[in-house]
């Protein structure tokens, strides 16, 4: 189990009070011992990005925007975050980020290839992804542009628990992630994840505190009630974000969608009722997968959306417990039945239910 120090722990939970050069006598003095990623001049990563010119961006959000760039000398794609200059806020995400991607390596997490404090800058330079974020694959979709299938949606959900479990159970004290959202999750060339954008990422509870209080951050929709509600984080708090993302790529909806009828712009609310009958479980399906995938296979990635999603923390599993489960459903060789096929066994299966009354409460 990889041991993050005290002193470094602290610097993760400082109240937001502090100077501009903060960062930079931080990330002098425990990059000495902990951070071994490159430290880029600004304009080394002008040059790399033609003067973070607009043809190159790849990506904007509220925390600033990404851009494509490639390294002088080596040509190497990179994607350039430009962070927003908004005061410490922006100064603490980015020393949280140098840091936990200098900590902690794990296949699953992007390869932080090194950042930029020159002055009032603060820039991050990652791997580049050629396949974008999961949420690129997921929604409002081009013309001509293909879904993601079944199998692949299994792929990339096991692979995002495996980097939630490798944050949660390989650190000491575990990291709590907290913006777990389909834009973070990035795919390569072969659609394998990697989760990115740690700033809002928090140290979990040490001795025997069962959770960290800390002001509410995150993606409206994405973020645990209990959080929402009280503030108090734990790694459930991530699990109840995962069961949001594994029902966006169900479903292939939004968690919150204003296009839609008024009952059904919040993802959540829409599908509890159906959570409750599996006889409903094929009206969740991702039109887009025009019925190709395999029957029992939906049934069981609704359940384990369903526990990720209950109200009580406590009645979540851990996330290695929800790796084991997709690991089942993403290995199993089972043939997409075609739409005749499936037609004929969903008609058994609702015989059955009949037959046993069978559903699954959340």
């Amino acid at each position: 189990m990889m041991s993050i120090n005290t002193e470094i722990l602290k610097k993760f939970n400082l109240a937001d009070s502090s100077k501009r050069n903060f960062i930079e006598s931080e990330i002098e003095r425990l990059g000495k011992g902990n951070v071994t990623s490159h430290i880029f001049t600004y304009s080394e990563l002008c040059f790399a990005t033609r003067n973070f010119h607009p043809d190159y961006m790849i990506g904007e959000g509220g925390f600033g925007r990404v851009y494509k760039g490639f390294l002088r000398g080596t040509n190497q794609a990179v994607a350039v975050k430009q962070l927003n200059r908004n005061g410490f806020q922006g100064n603490r995400e980015f020393l949280v980020e140098v840091l936990l991607l200098s900590l902690l390596h794990n296949p699953y997490l992007v390869n932080l290839v090194g950042y930029c404090a020159d002055g009032d800058q603060r820039v991050l330079v990652y791997e580049y992804m050629v396949n974008g974020s999961l949420e690129d694959h997921l929604f409002d979709l081009p013309p001509g542009k293909k879904a993601l299938d079944w199998s692949t949606r299994m792929k990339i959900a096991e692979g995002a628990a495996r980097g939630l479990e490798y944050l949660h159970e390989a650190s000491n004290p575990p990291v709590i992630y907290r913006d777990f959202k389909a834009s973070n999750i990035l795919l390569d060339e072969d659609f394998n994840p990697k989760l990115s954008d740690f700033g809002l990422a928090k140290l979990g509870p040490t001795g025997d505190k069962t959770h960290v209080s800390t002001r509410v951050m995150g993606t409206y929709g994405y973020c645990a009630p209990e959080y929402a509600s009280t503030g108090q984080l734990t790694t459930k708090s991530d699990v109840y974000s995962f069961g949001v993302v594994l029902l966006e790529m169900i479903t292939g909806r939004r968690v919150i969608d204003h296009l839609r009828p008024s009952g059904e712009q919040n993802l959540i609310c829409w599908a509890q009722p159906l959570l409750k009958d599996r006889r409903k479980f094929t009206q969740m399906a991702d039109p887009l997968l025009e019925g190709r995938y395999p029957i029992r296979g939906l049934y069981q990635a609704i359940a384990i959306a369903a526990m990720c999603l209950q109200e009580d923390a406590e009645l979540r599993p851990l996330i290695s417990d929800v790796v084991t489960a997709l690991n089942v459903l993403a290995k199993k060789n089972v043939e997409v039945c075609e739409r005749p096929q499936q037609e004929a066994l969903e008609s058994k299966l609702r015989t059955e239910n009949n037959n046993n009354n069978n559903s699954v409460e959340v």
